[in-house]
């Protein structure tokens, strides 16, 4: 049992993090969900509105790591807060933005924070439990994010088929100000490193470990983000559903990805990162099952539900990186998420590149296929290098 489920305050204490990976979660997924009624209301073609989501993640790879080096000295919860409240400007400028560039803007700004949010909660968490339960306490936190797959979006989705668009972004400001008061409530006060310095977090970056752990999300991820940005506009248009269908098959996919999440933690804390050679291996294959079944509800529900059983491996390079990264433990953490959002950019990108030469929605699977795969040769590089380097080594970090 982990010391967060034997311990009241811990247990709080994630709670409170957590609510913020479901305030982000819900922000990051909600605006694939619902890319098809922005840009019918924007007057825009859907691989242009993929582009307000590949805004958002561009805003996470370059804030997450300078955020991290100059917040280096900053104390952690203050820090927490003030992340959350910009989230929170951002996506309540989102919902008034009235022109395709305002939204971009917007959609950047909000993206800022994100990396740097969660890799400065999972550091956090994992200071509350044992070394040997830190993947499952990072876990905890991002089954947040996860759980905002299963609630959130959904959610978020509906109401945005009803009231519009806009009031998804709405919804996630007001989550993000609900954080900064548990933050603030529940946190434990945590005074800043006075050894820490902007010099030393960029030192990560001089290993190579983590360089390649990065590059691994950067392009495995980019599979799952290019299937899950068209998906809504793959049942409407290819698969022939409702409109009211589309938030339920969104919840499934939440679902596979809250059970991965925790899965994978599980698997990593026992064999370490070849559990996400796993998942990676699975992720290439229910991409590639993606296009098959595109035309049927019954044949794409479980397929959909796979490819985020299989996305939720994220948690195994972030436990990776604060093994690797020795004590630049702000930079690699925010970094894992620029890497996550790099893949979020890439995979939107790529599919609307595959859309727009007629290649068609279900071809997006195909694109996640090659990602998925790309990402796992890196990976499985990166471990060999390291059993190279420590060949007596008998489970990878």
């Amino acid at each position: 049992m982990m010391e967060a489920e034997r311990s009241p305050r811990v247990a709080l204490v994630i709670l409170a993090l957590a609510m913020g990976a479901f305030a982000i979660g819900t922000a990051e997924f909600a605006a694939m969900s619902l890319v098809p009624f922005f840009a019918r209301d924007l007057g825009l073609t859907e691989p242009q509105a993929g582009h307000a989501i590949s805004a958002y993640a561009l805003g996470v790879v370059v804030g997450a790591p300078i955020i991290a080096v100059l917040s280096a000295r900053i104390a952690r919860r203050p820090l927490l807060m003030g992340l959350m409240a910009l989230f929170a400007a951002g996506n309540g400028l989102s919902a008034l933005a009235d022109s395709y560039g305002v939204l971009l803007a917007c959609r950047f700004v909000a993206g800022l924070p994100h990396g740097a949010y969660f890799g400065i909660a999972a550091l956090v968490a994992a200071s509350q439990v044992a070394p040997e339960r830190r993947a499952q306490s990072v876990a905890w936190v991002m089954t947040g994010l996860t759980v905002a797959t299963v609630i959130g979006v959904p959610a978020a989705n509906a109401l945005g088929q009803v009231l519009g668009w806009r009031s998804g972004f709405i919804i996630v400001a007001v989550l993000a100000l609900l954080t900064v008061a548990l933050v603030f409530l529940f946190a434990p006060h945590q005074p800043a490193d006075r050894n820490a310095s902007p010099m030393r977090e960029l030192g990560a970056l001089r290993r190579p470990q983590v360089i390649l752990t990065l590059l691994v999300g950067a392009i495995g991820f980019g599979g799952l983000f290019c299937v899950y940005t068209y998906v809504a506009s793959t049942l409407i248009q290819v698969t022939g559903v409702q409109e009211a269908t589309v938030p339920l098959v969104l919840a499934v996919f939440g679902g596979g990805m809250t059970a991965g999440n925790l899965f994978w933690a599980w698997l990593a804390d026992r064999i370490g990162t070849r559990s996400a050679v796993i998942a990676l291996a699975v992720s290439a294959g229910s991409c590639a099952l993606f296009p098959f079944a595109a035309g049927n509800l019954w044949a794409l529900v479980p397929v959909v539900t796979v490819i985020g059983f299989a996305g939720g491996w994220g948690t195994v390079l972030q436990a990776r990186l604060m093994t690797v990264a020795g004590d630049a433990q702000a930079l690699a953490a925010a970094a894992h998420h620029s890497a996550f959002n790099f893949a979020n950019a890439l995979g939107p990108w790529l599919g609307g590149l595959a859309i727009t030469a007629g290649w068609g929605l279900p071809a997006t699977g195909w694109i996640g296929t090659a990602l998925s795969l790309a990402g796992l040769a890196v990976l499985v590089l990166t471990l060999v290098l390291l059993q190279r380097q420590q060949p007596s080594l008998a489970i990878p970090a």
